[in-house]
Formats: C-alpha cells, sequence, structure tokens
C-alpha cells in the first residue's frame, strides 16, 4: 500500500506559481521537445547534432528550440556561426527525470 504523502505548503493557492508552472508543462507537453530535453540532459549539443540525433527535419527542430528557448528552459551559446543549447532550467531537467522512472 502506498504512504500518503502530505505537503506542508500552500504553492496550490499561488496563482503565479501555478502559471509559471503550467507554461513549464505546456513547454515540456510535446514528444519532440521532450526528446530535445533527453539529448541534451548529458550537456551542450550544438543545433545540427541535435537535428540529426533527433531524425527531424531541421525547422521543426528550431521552431521546437524556440519554444524551450522562449519559456527559459534552454539557454544557448552562440560560438562563431554555430549555436549551441543546454538545459538551463533545472526544474524542467528534473521533471524529464521523473518521467523516466518506473514505477
Amino acid at each position: 500500500m502506498m504512504e500518503e504523502q502530505t505537503f506542508e505548503n500552500n504553492k496550490w493557492q499561488d496563482e503565479e506559481f501555478l502559471e509559471e508552472n503550467a507554461d513549464l508543462l505546456k513547454a515540456l507537453a510535446h514528444p519532440s521537445r521532450l526528446k530535445i530535453i533527453g539529448f541534451l540532459s548529458t550537456g551542450k549539443k550544438c543545433v545540427k547534432h541535435i537535428w540529426e540525433a533527433l531524425d527531424l527535419p531541421q525547422p521543426n527542430v528550431s521552431q521546437h528550440l524556440s519554444v524551450l528557448r522562449n519559456k527559459g528552459i534552454l539557454g544557448y551559446k552562440r560560438e562563431g556561426s554555430i549555436v549551441c543549447y543546454y538545459i538551463k532550467n533545472k526544474k524542467a531537467l528534473e521533471i524529464y527525470k521523473l518521467l523516466l522512472k518506473e514505477d
């Protein structure tokens, strides 16, 4: 039998907290974006390597990277003409890791 967890905070009543986290979950709620987070979970990668590894069209990957970047989930560094992305939001990475766990 599972033990019931109780939480000693009132975050469920904090509208700003709820909006921020709902936005985070919406940004992650796409298979391609989860693939990107999974691929980047091992460290910074350049755009070309991302779309090649994920076997997705480059424009499609760029669109998903843009969503993740605009929501503050990914950061990027320009190295000359090359752009490399990394996971900036540690909560997003923790959510991804929770999804990997099996019950």
